[in-house]
């Protein structure tokens, strides 16, 4: 948000000095409203960056106020002509925002204000004029404070402004979020919609996006929803991408009973129920009707949740997910009353992930406890919310082959044989190759690659997992 806007410019005699400002009295006080806030910054201190030294004319620049609240943004600007006092007119137009907001998209208002006004300067001298008295309005310009003023406020208010300067200007300005470029997009990540997708979509969007919208819903992997789609790898991979750009996706890895997950230190906020997570949880994996640990009335097609938000803001409709929901109907009529898993169990569940432990064996762990997870939670949907809130990550398996390392780090070429399947496993066997990689490109399951591996010479590979 700005807090501030103000011009500037550099006066001969007088030296920098602060021409217009909006709100009154952000950058220095005004005489004329004394009982005004005082100013945000201390304008003694920082009027030597205002306008500085001609190395830094025509740049943007930032300068931090003494007491690190606020951020001046700004542009000086040197005009050369004959016409001016020392023949040089100098300016700046600056906003000052939050020391901790987003600078980015503010950059982009700095440098067309001061390209704006520079290229009517130099048309018809609209700022080196002084237009204060009333016979200078006669042409419909407006004064500087008044075009500052309604700039702060179409900006904060609208995100965008369009103001008549004159008979001839308009000053257009749309003040753009910014968006961090997006994560790489791999054949083995699985795209997990943040919002109703199919909802959205129209006949105008893309028609790589047309297709492969459908497919994704939370399960099927990249390089799946191509071949579902009929779509090339490569343009599947860009389209989700924009997905992801835009924050309407988020990226997961493929589940597999054989994978394993280990608890991060979040897992201390599902312990304590914060913010009622573990009754969000059972509303989203439960597939029996669960004990609200106050009171809980989920039902089995919660939405698939983005960092930070709801599962109930995000839905996926698959149809396991309406199957499971006609089940819990049926079950309900059947059993009203019935109550299968507590709170402590979804707890209990979340906290005996380990490193050295699958999904599977987890699975086994519990059932010889005399709990049937399989019945009662959908153990896909239990991990896939526990990476999502931050309580699990995923414990990613690789290989290293002794053998093909030494040929790296001598420089000698890798012994990849005679092409074999075995042999194409050595260009993953130099620890930087997840078993998802592999198990992508090659097509191939977990238990085959290890299959292969052990066929392999005896001592040389090693498979770690982190």
């Amino acid at each position: 948000m700005i807090q501030g806007i103000f011009y500037a410019r550099f006066l001969p005699q007088e030296g920098t000095k602060i021409v217009a400002q909006s709100p009154p009295g952000c950058i220095v006080a005004t005489t004329y409203a004394p009982h005004l806030k005082p100013p945000l910054v201390d304008f003694d201190i920082i009027q030597e960056y205002i306008i500085p030294r001609k190395a830094f004319f025509n740049r943007f620049m930032t300068v931090d106020s003494p007491d690190g609240k606020y951020t001046i943004l700004g542009f000086p600007v040197s005009i050369p002509n004959e016409r001016y006092h020392r023949n040089e007119f100098i300016f700046n137009f600056g906003l000052v925002v939050e020391s901790d907001a987003d600078q980015i998209p503010y950059e982009r208002l700095v440098r067309r204000l001061a390209v704006t006004f520079a290229e009517m300067e130099r048309q018809h001298g609209y700022l080196s004029a002084d237009y204060r008295s009333a016979e200078d309005h006669r042409d419909g310009r407006r004064p500087i404070e008044s075009l500052l003023e309604i700039v702060k406020e179409d900006l904060n208010n609208y995100g965008e402004c369009m103001i008549p300067v004159d008979d001839a200007n308009t000053l257009n300005m749309k003040l753009f979020p910014y968006h961090a470029a997006p994560a790489p997009v791999r054949g083995w990540h699985v795209p997990v919609p943040k919002m109703k997708l199919a909802d959205v979509v129209d006949p105008t969007w893309d028609l790589t996006l047309q297709k492969i919208i459908p497919h994704v819903d939370g399960v099927n992997d990249v390089r799946r929803v191509a071949w579902l789609a009929d779509v090339s790898l490569p343009l599947t991979q860009i389209a989700l991408q924009h997905l992801l750009y835009y924050d309407t996706i988020l990226l997961l890895d493929m589940f597999f009973f054989g994978s394993c997950y280990a608890p991060r230190p979040g897992v201390h906020d599902f312990i304590a129920n914060r913010d009622g997570l573990v009754d969000e949880c059972a509303g989203y994996v439960c597939i029996s009707s669960p004990i609200p640990g106050g009171t809980n009335d989920g039902n089995t097609t919660g939405s698939t949740p983005g960092p930070g938000s709801s599962i109930k803001d995000v839905t996926i409709d698959t149809a396991e997910a309406i199957g499971k929901k006609q089940h819990q109907n049926n079950n309900q009529h059947q059993h009203p009353q019935q109550q299968e898993v507590s709170n402590y169990q979804l707890i209990k569940l979340m906290t005996t992930f380990c490193a050295g432990r699958s999904v599977m064996e987890w699975i086994k762990l519990h059932q010889d406890a005399g709990f049937d997870v399989l019945r009662h939670v959908d153990v896909r949907r239990l991990v896939q919310f526990g990476v999502i809130k931050g309580l699990l990550y995923r414990v990613h398996k690789y290989v290293v082959s002794k053998q093909y390392l030494e040929a790296l780090a001598t420089g000698r070429r890798p012994p990849l044989g005679d092409g074999s399947d075995e042999d194409v496993l050595l260009r993953y066997a130099d620890g930087c190759h997840s078993f998802d990689q592999i198990i992508t490109e090659l097509n191939i399951t977990d238990g085959e690659i290890m299959k292969k591996l052990r066929s392999l010479e005896p001592g040389d590979r090693t498979v770690f997992y982190r």
